[in-house]
C-alpha cells in the first residue's frame, strides 16, 4: 500500500517561541507519513534558523500578508494532500491523520476546520468571535455552504485543489478558498477542531482584515469587480 504523502505548510513572521513545538507537534502527528514541513517566512527574528534545524524547509519572503504568504506554500507545496496551520501553536496538529484520511480515502477535495462550536472559550477574544461568526453567517445566507468559520487557518486540500481555486485575494484567503471551491464544485466538508492560545505577539489587523472579508463575500456573490489588492 502507498504511504499517504503530506505537506504540512505554513506562513510564518516572528513565530521562534512556537515554531519548535509546532514542526515537533507534527512530526509526531504524521508518524509514519512521509511529511515535508514548509514555513513562509517574512520575520526577522530566528523563526528559520530554528526550523531548518528540526528539518523543515523554509521559504524566505518579504513580508506582505498572510494570504500571500499561504498562496506561496500551497504552490510550493511537494506533496499530494496540503495541511496548512499557522505557526503559533493554536491549531491542532493531532488532527493531521484524520484530515489526511478525509481526502486521501473519502475523496473530498477540501476539509476545513472549524473553531466557532461550544467548545470555544477565551482561546478567542469577543470582538473576533461576533466578526468570525458574522462572515460564516453571510457566506451560509449568499452561497449555500454549510459552514461555521471562514476565518480558520487550518485546511487539508488536495494538491490538485489549488490550480482549481485559482486563489487572488490576501487578507481574506481563508474565506476565499472555501467561497471558491464551491463555486468550482470541489467536494467540500468542515469538521470542528479545538483551538488553542497562541504562543507569540499578535500581529492581525482586525479592522484591515474585517474589511477585507466582507468585500470578498460580496464581490464574488455579486460581481463587484473589487480588487484582489483590497481583499
Amino acid at each position: 500500500m502507498t504511504k499517504t504523502a503530506i505537506s504540512v505548510v505554513m506562513p510564518s513572521y516572528n513565530e521562534e517561541k512556537a515554531v519548535r513545538p509546532m514542526v515537533e507537534a507534527i512530526r509526531r502527528a504524521a508518524g509514519d507519513m512521509e511529511t515535508e514541513i514548509l514555513l513562509v517566512d517574512g520575520g526577522t527574528d530566528k523563526t528559520p534558523e530554528i526550523a531548518q534545524s528540526l528539518g523543515a524547509r523554509v521559504l524566505r519572503k518579504p513580508p506582505r500578508g498572510h494570504g500571500d504568504a499561504l498562496k506561496t506554500c500551497l504552490l510550493e507545496a511537494s506533496n499530494p494532500v496540503i495541511i496548512t496551520s499557522d505557526c503559533d501553536n493554536t491549531y491542532p496538529m493531532e488532527f493531521i491523520p484524520e484530515l489526511a484520511g478525509l481526502v486521501e480515502q473519502e475523496g473530498y477535495d477540501l476539509v476545513s476546520c472549524c473553531r466557532m462550536h461550544s467548545g470555544l472559550g477565551k482561546e478567542m477574544p469577543l470582538t473576533n468571535k461576533f466578526g468570525n461568526w458574522l462572515f460564516a453567517f453571510l457566506v451560509r445566507l449568499l452561497y449555500r455552504i454549510d459552514t461555521h468559520d471562514v476565518t480558520t487557518g487550518m485546511f487539508c486540500m488536495k494538491k490538485s485543489a489549488v490550480a482549481a481555486l485559482d486563489l487572488k485575494n490576501n487578507y481574506s484567503l481563508p474565506c476565499e478558498i472555501i467561497v471558491r471551491a464551491k463555486l468550482a464544485g470541489l467536494k467540500y466538508r468542515e469538521i470542528n477542531i479545538p483551538y488553542r492560545f497562541r504562543l507569540g505577539e499578535v500581529t492581525l489587523n482586525k479592522w484591515r482584515s474585517g474589511k477585507a472579508y466582507l468585500k470578498c463575500i460580496f464581490n464574488y456573490r455579486f460581481g463587484l469587480g473589487i480588487s484582489p489588492a483590497e481583499m
